[in-house]
């Protein structure tokens, strides 16, 4: 199997301050579907033997300079070697056409970034552990319920996509009629595009704010829009996902067999975050005496995005340590 060849940024163009502690490298992988994945490496300066490695991604729209960057190499300072890869069609990734999004091939993924690991010559392929965020928690427990490398599994501030795709914000459209209609759109749109030759973009996170709107949603501008979050390669940031980049979603939900997963989890969200049900509810799924929720006293759902006063990087470091 041959990786594409990606053009990817050599310059430090992450939202986050680069650390002194780490070494850090862009490297590629390829998936089980030919698309080729970018990622940035961390590894601590003074690390020696083969190590315990990590793969994160995430959020849902974001790319690895973002949030799943910081996680990374955080996580490298404390002694982990950690990767943190842009997810097919997005980012520096490849993948035709862009802005696609897919519950197979998302999940897996994360399984290539385990091919990759344990097959890299420091890393201890008997300790390997991934991190999911947002979007990607989801991800991250669906390839834990799969892939029996994976050691041990940390989500913040989860979201289940399949869900929120089929029956909307707590379940609020989740009834045939509305489905129905969402589907008659995303297929008229599908005609539209084949018409047209392009796909076209749902709009990304709103650019403009006004007070009528969920705070949620405003925390969302403030992280992606704004300075504070910001990068021209996220779809969150951008132009956002194709209209049917998550068609899909409606009719594959994810996680089915979330009882069976043996290996460790820790799931962490934000005790104010509108997203907190995500967890509660596929944490009450999770059996053995393994599993761990951790609610974050008065943090909403995008404090766990860049917070590193709020992230418990400590407890996921330590969770780590005991597990892998």
């Amino acid at each position: 199997m041959e990786c594409e060849k990606l053009i990817l940024c050599e310059e430090w163009d992450k939202v986050f301050p680069k650390s002194e502690k780490v070494h850090h490298e862009k490297v590629t992988f390829i998936n089980r579907y030919g698309i080729t994945l970018a990622a940035d490496l961390y590894k601590p300066l003074d690390a020696e033997g083969k190590l315990p490695a990590i793969a994160c991604c995430g959020p849902f729209g974001a790319v690895k300079e973002q949030v799943s960057g910081l996680y990374a190499q955080t996580l490298a300072e404390m002694g982990f070697l950690a990767i943190a890869f842009d997810p097919s069609f997005t980012g520096e990734s490849g993948g035709q056409p862009r802005a696609m999004a897919s519950p197979d091939i998302n999940t897996e993924d994360f399984q290539a970034a385990v091919d990759f690991l344990a097959t890299n010559d420091d890393v201890d392929a008997e300790r390997i552990g991934i991190c999911g965020i947002c979007g990607w928690g989801g991800m991250a427990l669906n390839a834990a319920s799969i892939d029996t490398r994976i050691k041990a599994t940390v989500t913040s501030t989860m979201y289940n996509m399949t869900r929120i795709n089929a029956k909307g914000y707590y379940d609020a459209d989740d009834n045939a009629d509305a489905r129905y209609e969402m589907k008659v759109a995303l297929n008229n749109q599908r005609t539209e595009d084949y018409r047209n030759g392009e796909y076209a973009r749902a709009g990304g996170v709103v650019k403009e704010v006004t007070d009528d709107m969920p705070q949620f949603v405003k925390d969302y501008h403030d992280y992606y829009i704004e300075p504070l979050g910001y990068h021209e390669r996220s779809v969150g940031s951008t132009e956002g996902w194709n209209v049917t980049g998550c068609m899909s979603f409606i009719s594959q939900p994810i996680i089915a067999y979330s009882d069976e997963i043996r290996t460790p989890i820790l799931m962490i969200h934000g005790e104010k975050a509108h997203s907190r049900y995500f967890s509660e509810d596929e944490f009450a799924k999770l059996t053995g005496d393994n599993k761990e929720l951790m609610i974050i006293p008065d943090a909403v759902h995008t404090d766990l995005y860049y917070k590193t006063d709020v992230i418990p990087f400590e407890k996921i470091a330590e969770f780590y340590r005991e597990n892998l």
